[in-house]
């Protein structure tokens, strides 16, 4: 297994652990660490990620610092502040299209797509959507013209990738708080146009 990713019931049972010793300690109790989890959930969300793209819409100077340094583009927005990880963000063009995996586990930028979805964490699209994206894009619903080349990108622990999908045509006048309502989380992931 590649060391950019990890095993998760390892994972699993080191953050047990470590939950149980915190309480042991008498650091912190369960209670007051469900209610950071939560806490850190609640500000975790699609929302996030389609105010990025958005931006990227509308600011030619944010969407070039965005596809150059995503971390810290995003971070001018308030999102992914103390996270270690690494955000790459892809733009799809008129003749690529950008998707996300995590082929190993299910490595994901939970701040700004919200909780992962559960077909991304099955082994069937892990698997499949390396081997045949274009199928896999087709049973989403998204059929993209032959010449359209598709790029698979495969998250890791210490990386995180974001789609940054095309501006739907006809949306020039909309403003910042509009567009980012057109934005899916599939948009993001790559498994829908927007």
């Amino acid at each position: 297994m590649s060391g950019d990713h990890h095993d998760d019931a390892l994972i699993s049972r080191r953050v047990r652990r470590l939950e149980t010793l915190l309480e042991e300690k008498g650091v912190l109790s369960g209670g007051t660490l469900d209610e950071a989890i939560d806490a850190f959930l609640a500000r975790s969300s699609p929302a996030n990620g389609a105010r990025v793209v958005a931006r990227a819409w509308t600011d030619a100077d944010y969407k070039s610092r965005l596809l150059t340094d995503g971390t810290a583009a995003v971070q001018e927005l308030g999102f992914m502040e103390g996270s270690y990880q690494r955000l790459r963000v892809v733009e799809n063009t008129e003749s690529v299209h950008h998707v996300i995996v995590c082929t190993l586990c299910s490595c994901y930028p939970l701040r700004l797509l919200g909780p992962s979805p559960s077909w991304y964490k099955s082994e069937a699209y892990r698997s499949r959507v390396v081997r045949e994206p274009r199928a896999v894009l087709a049973e989403f619903g998204l059929t993209l013209p032959a010449g359209t080349e598709i790029s698979v990108w495969d998250s890791s622990a210490e990386t995180r990738y974001m789609v940054l999908p095309r501006r739907p045509a006809g949306t020039e006048s909309l403003p910042e708080t509009e567009l980012a309502a057109l934005v899916t989380r599939n948009a993001l992931i790559g498994t829908a146009a927007v």
